[in-house]
This record gives structure tokens, sequence and C-alpha cells, in this order.
């Protein structure tokens, strides 16, 4: 009779403890996120707290880009940083990165768009045969507030070849050095995509 009741204690006290342990733990997270650490597998540095862009404060530096730039909204969007023109040989290798990249993400190339965000107002000209053939590369002007959010996340001066992300919602979350490597970018991002249920 003992040895039952034991094991029905025993019992009662795993199933209690199965019941309180994950809520405990849930709750510790919360009190200190700062034990939560992001997967080791993230290659690129978590802006935080993202930097929240509007709409508005993006403006296209060509007719092709200004009539396009609906595409935008609702998509994840890679910026790459462009500090000055003519675009210089880490420049032009980072936009090239960024092509390769959308062409990677097989199913979800239509989730991406791509910027060149064009820190310095310049002729026309200035942009090469390899910008203006790029059917999928919009060309924004920054300046103003949209400036000041970029040169926080990526300092100032600016440096050629920085990329950036932006989730559909707008928020600047995610930068790469200049020297990134698209395929680790590739493996960040499709964790993103699978886990987002918008863009």
């Amino acid at each position: 009779m003992n040895t039952h009741l034991k094991k029905n204690r025993t019992t009662i006290v795993v199933i209690f403890a199965m019941a309180i342990i994950p809520f405990a733990i849930a709750w510790y997270l919360a009190v200190n996120p700062g034990m939560l650490k992001l997967s080791t597998s993230q290659y690129g540095e978590l802006i935080s707290p993202p930097v929240t862009t509007e709409f508005a404060e993006f403006k296209g530096y060509d007719h092709f880009s200004a009539e396009n730039l609906k595409e935008l909204e609702g998509h994840w969007v890679l910026i790459n940083l462009v500090p000055r023109l003519p675009c210089q040989s880490i420049c032009s290798e980072a936009l090239y990165k960024t092509r390769q990249l959308s062409l990677m993400m097989g199913k979800d190339i239509s989730r991406i768009r791509r910027v060149a965000a064009i820190m310095e107002q310049s002729t026309q000209s200035a942009l090469s045969a390899e910008w203006q053939e790029d059917a999928h590369l919009l060309k924004i002007l920054v300046s103003g507030q949209l400036y000041e959010k970029l040169a926080k996340i990526a300092g100032n001066p600016i440096a050629d070849g920085v990329l950036l992300v932006m989730d559909p919602l707008g928020n600047l979350m995610m930068k790469y050095p200049e020297d990134f490597d698209p395929y680790r970018v590739k493996s960040d991002l499709s964790k993103l995509l699978k886990i987002s249920l918008i863009g």
C-alpha cells in the first residue's frame, strides 16, 4: 500500500513539474531577454531596435525607379548603400552580389526587391550602362531624414558596399559589411522568409 502511495505522489509531482517548469523558464526569459541568444548561424548584424522608415522618404532617382517605387511596399528589400557616384569597384561588386543573391532565392524571388540607395545627387550619366540594364534594381535618392537614419546605422562616413535588409513593414532590421558573403545573407534571409507571415 505504501509503495503504491509513493508512486502516486511521484507521478503527481512529475506532472506538476512538467506543467510549471516551461512557464517558469518563459517568465525568466521575458524578465531577462539578454539571456536569450540568437542562433549562432545568424551572420548579419541585427539592428536593435529596428529603424523605421516611411514610404514617403523614398524618392526615385530616375524615371523608371520613380514609377516603380510602389514595388517596395509589402516586400523584403535588399538595400545597397552607394555613398558616392560613380560607383566604385566595391560598390559595383556589392550590387552584383545582391543581384545574384536574389536569383539564388528560387521560389522566394518574388518576395524580394533590390534598391541602390544613392547618397548624393549627380547627373544621370554617372549611372553606368550596367545599372541601366538591370531591370530589377530600383535607384533611390537618399536625403534628409532617411540619410540621417542610414548614417546612424552604417556609420558616418558611410562605407561603399554596405548592405541593409528592410522588412515588408519598412523596418531596417539587418546590416552586412561591405565584404558580405551572399551565401551567408541567403542563409539569414531564407530563415526570415520562412518564419515571416508577411511579404
